[in-house]
């Protein structure tokens, strides 16, 4: 399991810095607003009316919401947290994760058995400019740990080809087997950026259907796969072990090579999130 990085720490309290200090400033407006009572001695109709019913509805103060939400992306099933800063800004943590194997698929020869892992956690800043419905939210993915794992068999006297070379796997015990991982952007942290409609910590009602499309910055991703056994002329004869045998071996980097270059756009890690939320504020 990776461990978070003092680096990404140190990115997460960066992002968060001017969020707090939004707080704080914030809190100490609320505390300097005039006093109700003064509503009643400005002109009712222009100008001042629309002052009056500004004074009549302060804006929220920070952390007055907190709202909970369950969504599901291309990073799993998540859940989020969120509360208000004031009437422009949430902060938002959320974690996701999701588990699943595959049945058996045939490829190059190979029978493979994949297995889907994923688990992150990450936060961000939603900015709203008109107050609610659109925003946009940059954020960090800080704890990564999106990664695929499969098993490889080739069966006894079948073939499976590398880099475009037919091999066939040898008989009985020394048939060709083995296992492969590949890791979104390295289980490094990554930067997020969304856009979206819905409040999650919302200061007036309670639910709400968030709904965000983005990307997460990461690493290009990262393919390692490993072959045990022999391989063996068609006639079964002139075994090598695939694990020692430069020829073999030259031709499972070059595969792994084309593979990896079909992986590289997930650097870009494409965000598509649907949700359900509930938020409890203060009247």
């Amino acid at each position: 399991m990776n461990r978070i990085s003092i680096a990404s720490v140190a990115a997460l309290a960066l992002l968060l810095a001017p969020v707090a200090a939004l707080a704080q400033y914030s809190s100490s407006s609320d505390a300097a607003a005039p006093a109700s009572w003064a509503v009643s001695f400005l002109p009712a109709g222009g100008d001042g009316g629309k002052v009056a019913a500004a004074l009549s509805n302060p804006p929220a103060k920070a952390f007055s919401a907190v709202g909970i939400a369950a969504n599901v992306s291309p990073l799993g099933i998540g859940g989020q947290l969120a509360t208000n800063i004031n009437s422009h800004i949430n902060v938002r943590v959320e974690g996701s994760f999701f588990n699943y194997t595959v049945s058996d698929i045939t490829s190059n020869g190979f029978t493979i058995k994949p297995k889907l892992n994923l688990a992150s956690v990450g936060a961000s800043v939603d900015l709203y400019p008109f107050h609610a419905g659109w925003r946009i939210s940059p954020g960090m993915l800080f704890y990564n740990d999106n990664h695929a794992d499969a098993t490889y068999v080739a069966a006894p006297g079948t073939s499976f080809t590398l880099n475009n070379f037919t091999y066939y796997s040898a008989s009985g015990s020394n048939a060709v087997q083995g296992t492969g991982k590949v890791g979104l952007g390295d289980g490094s942290p990554a930067f997020t950026i969304t856009t979206g409609w819905g409040n999650i910590a919302k200061t007036k009602g309670h639910w709400s259907f968030p709904f965000e499309v983005g990307i997460a910055l990461t690493k290009a991703p990262t393919l390692g796969i490993t072959l045990t056994g022999q391989v063996c002329n068609k006639q079964g004869l002139n075994c090598v072990d695939v694990a020692t045998d430069p020829t073999v071996q030259s031709n499972l980097a070059a595969q792994i090579a084309k593979y990896q270059n079909d992986l590289d756009p997930l650097k870009t890690y494409p965000i598509v999130s649907f949700g359900v939320s509930y938020s409890i504020h203060k009247n």
